[in-house]
Formats: structure tokens, sequence, C-alpha cells
């Protein structure tokens, strides 16, 4: 249940970050770069001369939209960033782990014993009290 909870979330996740690059981050930097729209980065295949990728697109010319790629790039970094401050935080609640006593060892023939053990289990030698 709660992996088809994430798996929901996670996709309607996807398209706020989607329509954040495309609506939001990606036309001011378009502005900086001389009003260039970056989903209009494309490199035509073929020999017709489209002035969009809309364009060549509607003329069926094969493209390598670049521009789209770019904004993918951009979505993918956003939301691993974003993945990356979740798991962050939800680790800073987690309890820090108990530190595990160092083991009681015969001093014979150096198996594990228990700290008020007389004689070793293992090679049955005796072991002096420690105070």
């Amino acid at each position: 249940m709660d992996m088809a909870v994430g798996v929901v979330i996670g996709a309607a996740f996807g398209k706020i970050v989607s329509s954040l690059v495309t609506n939001v981050i990606m036309p001011p930097i378009g502005i900086m770069l001389g009003g260039a729209d970056f989903t209009d980065f494309f490199i035509p295949l073929g020999t017709t001369t489209a002035r969009t990728l809309a364009d060549a697109q509607a003329q069926g010319v094969p493209v390598i939209a670049y521009g789209l790629f770019l904004n993918t790039i951009i979505e993918f970094l956003i939301v691993a960033f974003a993945i990356f401050v979740v798991i962050k935080q939800i680790n800073r609640f987690k309890k820090p782990a108990v530190p595990v006593a160092e083991p009681h060892l015969c001093p014979f023939c150096r198996e594990e014993v228990a700290v008020d053990a007389r004689r070793c289990p293992h090679c049955t030698s005796e072991i002096a009290e420690q105070a």
C-alpha cells in the first residue's frame, strides 16, 4: 500500500516539476539567452528547413530535439535535488545507532564468552575475575 502511494505521489511530483521547468525556469533562461525558446532548439536531419520544432514534426522531418533534452535534464536535476533533501531530512529524524559493546574474549582461545563467565565454554580454561 505504501509503495502505491509513493508511486502516485512521485508521478504527481514529476508533473509539478515538469511544469516548473517548462513554465517558470526555462522562460527566464531563454530571455537571458536572447529570447530563445529551448523547446525549439533542434537539429533537422532532413533537407527541408523548418523554423520551429512543431513545423519540423508537422512536415515529418526527423530531428534531434536537444532543447527538449535540456529541459528533461533540468527536470531530472530538480527531482534528484528534491529527493536528496527529503532523504536527508528523514535521516535526521532517525535515532542514531546504539554502539555495540566490545565482546568479552577468553584470554586463551580468543573466543567470545559471557562477561560473568568463570570458565571458557570453548576451551574450558579458567578465566580470572576482572575488576
